[in-house]
């Protein structure tokens, strides 16, 4: 096709979302995955960006005994690194994607996994919504006074931007976030190694000021009090670990061998997010980091560090330093995009949620879970008016009942299979830890926030879990009355002493009469409903038919784009499927072949087939089948594939005659006679 033939609006949509990528390009996975830096970008900017308001809401939590800071910083390292090694060993077991939801399903049951699914989604909604207002308000605290009133809408504008950039494909989305991830990385590093490097020669008089807190300290609040204190601090600092799930949840589209670059990717951000959470919270302490209006508490602690550097390049690198945190927290927005639309897939997949979820579009993204994650953030950032205050509320909770699920399922796994591995021991005592602190931390956040808002965010989520309970009761029964349409498969089975439905042709056919009328039927797998419109098209011509030609489209979506293995047992099975309906006939004495193709879009594919076999059988008639429900309501038609029809308008578009042939879930009459 010619530039010139291209619709204005398919010129406009390549100009936004990029051309279709072919899928039969060899090294289309290798292309579209990410080495682990990138990875680290894309997944890891989501835990890195929490340092601008973890380390800040655990150090407030304390007061005025700041040194105990010391103690939070300490149990956050440790917090840090015992989850990210737990993690660790889900990427091992799980090396296709091991997040909490499969986790979960796997290990402990599929409707523990639903749950574990819907507290993700929301927190990855939580998560783009969050850290979008939270990037606006930074860049806002440049501006003057009056620019206000428009912060709201460059958050709103913040979101859509970046739903482009993720319909435009992850590897594009992460590439252009690049140069802030590294100028955050960079300017942080500078401004905590110069602030602790400062103080190094004041270290004895720290420690011996810090022995003398203490003391003081225990004094005052007894042992018990201190404890007490120091947890609290350290669970108010919940939100410094909410991405380290991403990197399991995100191995789908990690460059192979998955499990390697998954693990170095789990490093990168262990190693980062520790340096960055533990420094801050030191250089609060080493500086007497205290709170100011209209800053935030990251931001006077480098008016502090640079207050020596003179005011252009003192003020100069606070400035840039501030402004890659705003834009960061931008970014961080992006691990709601690669990782919620992916949960969304996977649960679809199970039937837990509306299948098109799964689907893919033609820039092999998918299309249906960006667009829900971004509009219900969109949505959210437009009822609370993008409040920080409020967002930060409903945050944290959720993913801690994910964390608990996946460790809890980790912890069943290492002692069902004890004895059986040398490291099951090990992995037990690692996910125990892992188990025991995010459940401490679950407890602690849910008792305080919960009646701050908290309970807003477990209402949602269990509305969701209901509402994916239902959708799963509807998928199943119907799966139940389709089942009973495969003893047609009996039906058609040549040896079967049953008085075949489909006649024999009198005339049996060798080469093909291109010149006879043609029935081409659309199928999909040598299933009940295939026969059941083939048995219909029979029953509808009678020996009119001379000819037979069968047409599948291999649907590329979440569960077959995991790599080159997946797509060539799709294209194996069409093959084997589509023999078996053209063995049928061939045994009746018509002519049948079978063509097939893959591709994200049905109708594309199949209309762009079409016209070729209607050249070929130029009395070609297409048929294809349709479930008919009982009742047609909202549910059926969100939950249900009406391509069908979509499939038959383009075609009437093209002069082509299509038949559809209903498809009650009973058995059919001649078979019931």
């Amino acid at each position: 096709m010619s530039n010139d033939s291209i619709r204005p609006t398919s010129r406009l949509r390549r100009i936004v979302f990029g051309k279709s990528i072919n899928l039969g390009d060899q090294s289309i996975f290798h292309n579209l995955s990410l080495v682990a830096f990138f990875a680290w970008v894309g997944l890891g900017a989501d835990g890195l960006s929490s340092s601008c308001y973890g380390p800040a809401e655990a150090f407030l939590a304390l007061g005025q005994h700041t040194f105990l800071a010391v103690f939070v910083a300490l149990g956050t390292a440790l917090t840090i690194g015992v989850i990210s090694a737990a993690y660790s060993q889900i990427i091992e077991l799980f090396p296709t994607g091991g997040g909490g939801y499969v986790v979960a399903s796997r290990l402990l049951s599929p409707k523990v996994g639903m749950v574990s699914g819907c507290a993700l989604l929301i927190d990855y909604v939580l998560t783009i919504t969050l850290s979008v207002a939270s990037g606006a308000d930074a860049v806002f605290s440049f501006l003057p006074a009056a620019f206000l009133p428009y912060r709201l809408p460059t958050a709103v504008a913040g979101v859509v931007a970046l739903i482009v950039l993720n319909l435009r494909g992850v590897k594009e989305s992460v590439m252009t976030l690049v140069p802030i991830f590294m100028t955050f990385v960079a300017t942080h590093a500078v401004a905590i190694g110069y602030g602790v490097f400062a103080h190094l020669s004041d270290m004895p008089a720290l420690a011996a000021r810090l022995g003398q807190d203490v003391t003081a300290a225990r004094s005052e609040l007894g042992g018990l009090g201190m404890l007490l204190l120091v947890l609290h601090a350290y669970s108010m600092g919940a939100g410094t670990y909410t991405g380290i799930e991403a990197v399991s949840n995100g191995l789908p589209i990690l460059r192979e061998p998955r499990e390697k670059t998954g693990k170095r990717t789990m490093l990168y951000m262990a190693l980062s997010l520790t340096l960055t959470v533990v420094g801050i919270i030191t250089c609060y302490l080493l500086f007497d980091v205290r709170p100011q209006d209209g800053k935030t508490l990251n931001a006077v602690l480098f008016e502090n560090v640079v207050a020596g550097w003179g005011p252009d390049l003192g003020g100069g690198f606070v400035l840039v330093t501030l402004v890659s945190e705003a834009l960061l927290l931008f970014v961080a927005a992006q691990a709601g995009f690669v990782d919620g639309p992916r949960v969304l897939s996977n649960m679809a997949l199970d039937r837990w949620l509306p299948a098109r979820f799964a689907l893919l579009s033609d820039r092999l993204v998918t299309q249906n879970g960006i667009l829900l994650m971004g509009v219900s953030a969109l949505v959210l950032m437009v009822v609370s008016h993008g409040s920080v205050d409020l967002l930060i509320v409903l945050y944290s909770i959720n993913v801690f009942i994910t964390f608990v699920l996946s460790q809890l399922g980790m912890v069943r796994h290492w002692w069902e299979v004890r004895g059986q591995r040398v490291a099951w021991k090990k992995g037990l005592l690692l996910n125990g830890l892992g188990l025991a602190l995010t459940l401490f931390i679950l407890v602690m956040v849910t008792w305080v926030k919960f009646f701050e808002g908290g309970w807003v965010t477990i209402l949602i989520t269990a509305g969701l879990a209901a509402a994916a309970l239902g959708v799963k009761r509807h998928y199943d029964r119907v799966g139940r009355q389709i089942k009973k349409l495969d003893v047609l498969r009996a039906v058609v089975d040549p040896q079967n002493p049953y008085t075949p439905p489909i006649p024999v042709n009198p005339e049996p056919a060798g080469q093909p009469d291109l010149g006879a009328p043609t029935a081409v039927i659309f199928v999909n797998g040598f299933n009940g409903l295939g026969i059941h419109t083939l048995l219909s098209t029979v029953r509808l011509f009678g020996k009119d038919i001379k000819n037979y030609v069968f047409v599948q489209i291999g649907v590329v979506d979440a569960a077959v784009f995991q790599g080159a293995a997946e797509l060539s047992r799709l294209k194996a099975g069409m093959q084997r499927d589509l023999e078996s309906y053209a063995a049928v006939m061939r045994e009746r004495g018509f002519h049948a072949e079978a063509h097939w193709a893959v591709g994200t879009d049905i109708v594309a594919e199949l209309t762009e087939l079409a016209p070729a076999l209607r050249e070929r059988f130029p009395r070609a008639i297409f048929c294809g089948g349709q479930l008919v429900f009982e009742k047609e309501t909202f549910v059926t038609r969100l939950l249900h594939n009406y391509v069908i029809f979509a499939l038959q308008r383009q075609l009437y578009r093209m002069g082509l005659p299509f038949i559809i042939m209903p498809v009650r879930l009973d058995l059919p009459e001649w078979f019931a006679d």
